[in-house]
């Protein structure tokens, strides 16, 4: 009877010990702070930025597409050769430059602004 329970508990142990392991190294990224899940995502968003140069006396409001918001970034813990690890990023498309000439730009002063 001694040996069959030292037998049984060596296996629950050894259970234990198999399930902190394997759940252990499943979850290679820690949690990340609750404030975190409260951010929206990061993603493209219409943005309205204003456009100015020195020599000119207007401002002027474009809208244009930007990234905002929130991305968690992955750092495993125990790296392992060959895993790859996948992370939601905000990207763009197509990137291109549009200009706007500003009005009522002194003399001398090139009125065109060139914004992403």
């Amino acid at each position: 009877p001694e040996r069959m329970m030292a037998v049984q508990v060596n296996r629950v142990m050894f259970s234990l010990m198999l399930s902190l392991f394997v759940g252990a190294s499943s979850s290679m990224w820690p949690l990340a702070p609750a404030a975190a899940f409260q951010l929206p995502l990061c993603q493209l968003i219409n943005q309205t930025v204003s456009l100015e140069k020195e020599g000119c006396s207007k401002c002027h409001t474009v809208e244009t597409t930007i990234c905002s918001g929130h991305c968690i970034t992955k750092d495993p813990v125990i790296k392992i050769p060959f895993s790859n690890v996948y992370q939601h990023v905000c990207t763009y498309r197509d990137f291109y430059y549009k200009t706007f000439e500003l009005p009522d730009c002194l003399p001398g002063v090139d009125p065109t602004v060139t914004y992403p």
